[in-house]
């Protein structure tokens, strides 16, 4: 049973924008701090934004202000709004729970390349 489904990448130009998007089952999503994550290539995953489901924001530095995340309860969706970016954002982007012993089984991600 599929239980992360992340889309919306691509390539784009350094500055540029994308959203990305994950859907997920319900057992993950519902109550849970959810949270974005990247691989880049060579590199170990990494977690970069997260969200409770009251809608409280975390971010890492290297993405603070250039990144928004955002969720739909209704919808099990979270949301990865992407400005500004840069050729080391570049990676594959995954979303789960920001807990460890909450995540399910990690998706296909997807991916995002910016080039300068």
């Amino acid at each position: 049973q599929v239980q992360l489904v992340e889309s919306g990448g691509g390539w784009v130009q350094s500055g540029g924008s994308l959203r990305l998007s994950c859907v997920a089952s319900g057992n993950i999503f519902s109550l849970n701090v959810m949270a974005w994550y990247r691989q880049a290539p060579g590199k170990q995953r990494e977690k970069l934004a997260w969200i409770t489901s009251g809608g409280v924001t975390g971010y890492v530095d290297s993405v603070k202000g250039r990144f928004t995340i955002s969720r739909d309860n209704a919808k099990n969706t979270v949301f990865l709004q992407m400005n500004s970016l840069k050729p080391e954002d570049t990676g594959v982007y995954y979303c789960n729970a920001f807990v460890p012993s909450a995540r399910g089984s990690w998706g296909s991600g997807t991916q995002v390349t910016v080039s300068s």
